[in-house]
């Protein structure tokens, strides 16, 4: 003898798969591909931004601290090595230019992803740097990856200027 096993009509709660696609939907909702986008670009930002600006002393001028750095702190950890930075200063500037000017360029969504790429291969550096930071190095290799292929969403410069180009046309 066969029974049913389906809840009674009585009961308030909807069957899994309804409560299943109610929690889909709810999270599509807030998942926006954009918002998702525009979260990547400005916390991948953030910590590179926030290098930078310990980096400088002024416009275009390095503070002693960031030379030092460089020239007496920091190694690249490569095979027989660890190995000092070529040319400090430069690689100062570099990474300070860098660190700036690819978070605003990602804030605004403009040229993301060459900015993207200039950010992964900074964390290509960082690593090398600093080989025990992989878990976050890896986040943001994550991140910058995720801008690269899939672009900086509706809103952006990018966008803008994408549809201000389809319009001429």
């Amino acid at each position: 003898m066969i029974t049913d096993q389906r809840m009674p009509a009585s009961s308030s709660l909807p069957p899994l798969g309804l409560l299943v696609d109610r929690a889909n939907h709810l999270v599509q909702t807030i998942a926006v591909p954009s918002i998702v986008q525009l979260v990547l670009r400005v916390a991948l930002a953030v910590p590179f931004w926030r290098s930078g600006i310990l980096k400088w002393g002024g416009f275009l001028r390095l503070n002693d601290t960031a030379v030092t750095l460089f020239s007496d702190e920091f190694m690249l950890h490569l095979p027989g090595g660890p190995y000092h930075f070529p040319v400090p200063t430069v690689m100062a500037f570099l990474s300070g230019c860098g660190e700036i000017m690819f978070p605003i360029l990602l804030v605004l969504g403009l040229g993301t992803r060459f900015a993207g790429l200039g950010l992964l291969f900074m964390t290509l550096i960082v690593e090398l740097t600093v080989p025990d930071g992989w878990p976050i190095h890896l986040t943001w290799a994550a991140m910058a990856l995720a801008l690269m292929a899939y672009g900086p969403g509706n809103i952006s410069l990018d966008h803008l200027i994408c549809r201000a180009r389809s319009q001429v046309r």
